[in-house]
């Protein structure tokens, strides 16, 4: 079962395989009533990040399903426990989507501290009355203190891009790094950082892991760049804090709660959106599609797969 599509020609592998695969949605997410009944009968499943895979469809999918392969690092929209209760292995897609991700931040981070949407607004809507000194000022990077919380593949490739921008580089981890620039409490990170980039998955612990509180911490007029998930920011508090001024600019690519925005963030003068398009680059959307693709078939070959979150419930675990 694949639930929505994926780029053309990622499939072609499954078909190839012997393996039957139905599509369940050729549009939009389906809806969990639909995901349930096509999972009926299913030996592996390949989900989006859109897709909800909990208890309710892994018991409609029982106890023939085999292989859950998310189309995505974050494995937020599957229910892990259930999964182990279930015996039903899980993969992501790590590694593949990191650079493109990296890249995306900066363009966030460039696109508010240079006002790039504010003065292609101005153009757009004929209020461009010439060059001026005073008009459309922005923020240099060179001497930002940029903070980065989390540090793994996507966090360390903006560090890398940021230090090409002359930006003053610090990081947060749950785990000592070992890299220069490790701030091992988190409030002292924030309170050093004239802009602060996101790069955790979301869990219990993460989820509103920017809130009011640590908002505050943050130097009058900082900017938040958020590519990892919406919920790991409070956007109550964050809309707050740009009504205020506390938090200059923020440029955002995940929404809690979305595709639903808050309209109060596309209001705002200061707040750059993009529509979750992290990993969009035509080859890192194939790789990831490929991924997930050669995780089912590991699993239902009984072979070891590098990327699993939840390893097989029947026969050895494969190696990590």
């Amino acid at each position: 079962m694949v639930t929505q599509p994926l780029v053309d020609g990622a499939l072609d592998a499954l078909v190839d395989a012997g393996l039957d695969v139905e599509l369940v949605s050729s549009g939009g997410p389906p809806a969990p009533e639909e995901l349930r009944r096509a999972a009926s009968g299913a030996d592996a499943i390949v989900c989006l990040l859109s897709d909800r895979i909990d208890e309710a469809l892994l018991d409609a999918a029982s106890p023939g399903l085999r292989v859950v392969a998310n189309v995505a690092v974050g494995v937020d929209n599957i229910d892990l426990d259930a999964a182990r209760r279930h015996g039903v292995a899980v993969c992501n897609t790590p590694g593949v989507l990191d650079a493109a991700t990296a890249d995306l931040t900066m363009a966030l981070l460039l696109a508010v501290t240079r006002r790039v949407v504010e003065g292609m607004d101005l153009i757009r809507h004929g209020r461009w009355s010439g060059f001026s000194t005073a008009d459309s000022l922005g923020r240099d990077l060179t001497g930002m203190r940029l903070g980065i919380v989390g540090f793994g593949g996507i966090g360390s490739r903006v560090a890398a891009r940021a230090s090409g921008f002359d930006m003053v580089v610090a990081h947060h981890a749950r785990h000592p790094t070992g890299a220069p620039g490790y701030v091992a409490d988190l409030d002292e990170l924030l309170a050093g950082s004239d802009a602060v980039s996101l790069h955790v998955p979301l869990t219990p612990e993460t989820r509103h892991l920017l809130d009011a509180r640590r908002l505050s911490l943050l130097p009058r007029g900082a900017v938040v760049v958020n590519t990892a998930r919406g919920a790991v920011i409070d956007e109550a508090a964050l809309i707050g804090a740009l009504e205020s001024g506390q938090v200059g600019g923020a440029g955002l690519d995940v929404f809690d709660g979305e595709p639903h925005v808050n309209p109060a963030l596309l209001a705002s003068p200061h707040v750059v959106c993009t529509p979750h398009i992290g990993s969009a680059t035509t080859s890192t959307r194939r790789a990831m599609c490929d991924l997930a693709v050669q995780g089912v078939l590991a699993v239902l070959g009984g072979r070891a797969h590098p990327h699993l979150v939840v390893a097989p419930g029947n026969g050895p675990r494969p190696g990590r």
